[in-house]
């Protein structure tokens, strides 16, 4: 899963490594969403995910791995889509955006409640501040544990080294559950 606030750049990322066109369901933003959808941050941006976006990353890892990448909508009143988006997931990318910290908190919350593996990838947009890791971890109130990196969700080898250390996170997180607890427990 890719997950954060709205306008984060959760359709770039998916865009960005997907080997097959993605699927993404946007739609433009209109007056009645106004009230709803806040453009602080993010005046330029004209349209929005509705449902999900898909894309496909494969790797030639020792074993070959065919991830399926879904990014979510980035409004809170679609929070309860990714309940049905997280069933059988692997782990999650929370995107990040400096300008806009306080959007990551409601996916940082999530995955920390339903308990599946997760890191932080901070877009770094043109233009933006760029913060040291330790200033974004405690700003977000995460534990050590969790890895927060860096990227341009433009860039395929950016969204690729995220994909790997999402991977290696939930690698990493099984190997320490209950022998009776899977990945799909979630």
């Amino acid at each position: 899963m890719i997950a954060g606030g709205f306008g984060v750049g959760k359709t770039t990322l998916v865009r960005a490594v997907s080997e097959i066109e993605p699927l993404t369901t946007e739609e433009y933003l209109t007056q009645a969403s106004a009230p709803t959808d806040k453009l602080h941050g993010v005046e330029a941006k004209d349209t929005t995910t509705v449902a999900f976006d898909f894309g496909r990353f494969s790797l030639d890892m020792p074993l070959p791995l065919e991830l399926f990448l879904f990014g979510t909508p980035g409004q809170a009143r679609f929070v309860d889509l990714w309940y049905d988006l997280s069933h059988g997931a692997i782990g999650a990318v929370v995107l990040a955006d400096t300008r806009r910290l306080e959007a990551s908190f409601t996916a940082v919350s999530f995955f920390e409640r339903i308990g599946l593996p997760f890191i932080v990838a901070v877009n770094q947009f043109d233009g933006a501040h760029r913060y040291p890791e330790a200033d974004i971890r405690d700003a977000l109130d995460l534990p050590a544990v969790i890895p927060v990196l860096f990227c341009d969700a433009r860039v395929t080898t950016s969204v690729a080294g995220v994909l790997l250390t999402l991977i290696d996170q939930a690698l990493s997180q099984a190997s320490t559950r209950p022998a009776h607890t899977t990945l799909q427990d979630a």
